[in-house]
């Protein structure tokens, strides 16, 4: 396998609901075709966003890391470029860790 791909996702809307169809919409298709090209992990890096967008993020780490098991996929949000670094690294090297939301906060 290919080791972990990471995607960082570019600005959605600032509505939950909106944001959420728009990530299914642009950016699921890539998640799945950096699994198809041999991935061990996909990290998804989003930027910081209001509480109310957790519910679909959470959602969206566990159910595609069910349907692209043994592929492992988490998503990641914040602003600090260093624990999303640090972040990334751990989760390049941790094989038991998938389906999860990880809201950063750092400086």
């Amino acid at each position: 396998m290919a080791g972990q791909a990471v995607l960082t996702v570019g600005a959605l809307s600032a509505a939950a609901l909106d944001a959420a169809s728009q990530f299914h919409h642009e950016w699921v298709g890539q998640v799945r075709q950096q699994a198809e090209q041999g991935a061990d992990a996909v990290a998804i890096v989003m930027r910081p966003a209001p509480v109310d967008h957790t519910d679909w993020r959470r959602a969206a780490a566990r159910d595609l890391a069910r349907a692209l098991a043994p592929v492992r996929v988490n998503v990641l949000s914040g602003g600090d470029e260093a624990a999303i670094s640090a972040t990334l690294t751990y989760l390049g090297n941790a094989p038991g860790v998938t389906g999860h939301y990880l809201p950063l906060h750092g400086n």
